[in-house]
């Protein structure tokens, strides 16, 4: 889940009531939550990470309750197969301004590693591959710039590597780019093909961007093979084709 909006809210008072609803998916994604504010016009992010059910945390009630930001990412993670439950693999990650989380696989994590710059490598917190994930599109936006290079890093595992989702959010100061790319070789045990769907809100305080698995009634759904670019200050929201 991400958001951006005009004012300084909490995630659970821009979300509405069916916060709680989305919350309940942490029954399933039981493997950890993390929270990365990024306040406009704020150098770095806020970033806390606990690797425990977000339904049975404390701090997890506190920080979508009280912390307030006017931007956003909330992850409930589901551990993938043989990666550790740890804060090192729970999801934000950030580099500087950047943060970063991402729902899907990218099999194994290791075949991300050569297309990484070999300082990203040494500063990783973790083993996932989503972490390398995000390490390919830093490396890639060195020289393509923020936009072009989270599409460049894409398409580069698309054409190169096995993946089952690529589905991703990234908050910045000034936008928030979410990556809409996901097969249908394979979904977690139990899930339809819906389960990679994502689905935008967008109205007079701003947008909300939310996975499925809970009540969107009356959100606009995310095409596959889309990435949205949306500008923190007008709240445009462009579409681009991966």
């Amino acid at each position: 889940m991400g958001y951006v909006s005009h004012e300084d809210r909490s995630l659970s008072e821009f979300v509405g009531p069916a916060f709680n609803e989305f919350a309940e998916l942490s029954w399933l994604h039981c493997d950890g939550w993390g929270v990365a504010g990024v306040e406009s016009g704020a150098d770095y992010p806020t970033l806390v990470v606990e690797p425990t059910q977000a339904s049975k945390s404390e701090e997890f009630a506190k920080i979508t309750q009280s912390s307030k930001s006017d931007g956003a990412l909330l992850h409930l993670r589901w551990a993938t197969a043989g990666l550790p439950v740890k804060s090192g693999n729970t999801h934000p990650f950030t580099h500087g301004e950047i943060s970063f989380i991402h729902n899907g696989g990218v099999l194994p994590a290791s075949s991300l590693e050569p297309f990484i710059d070999n300082d990203l490598l040494t500063k990783l917190r973790g083993e996932t591959d989503s972490e390398r994930y995000f390490a390919l599109i830093v490396t890639q936006m060195r020289t393509l710039g923020l936009v072009e290079g989270a599409l460049s890093a894409v398409r580069m595992i698309k054409e190169k590597l096995n993946y089952t989702s690529l589905n991703a959010m990234l908050l910045t100061p000034s936008q928030m780019i979410v990556i809409n790319e996901h097969t249908f070789k394979a979904t977690p045990p139990g899930q339809t093909e819906a389960y990679y769907d994502l689905y935008y809100r967008k109205d007079a305080e701003g947008v909300l961007v939310a996975s499925s698995g809970w009540d969107q009634t009356g959100w606009t759904l995310i095409e596959n093979h889309r990435a949205l670019v949306i500008d923190r200050e007008t709240f445009e929201i462009q579409e681009l084709a991966i």
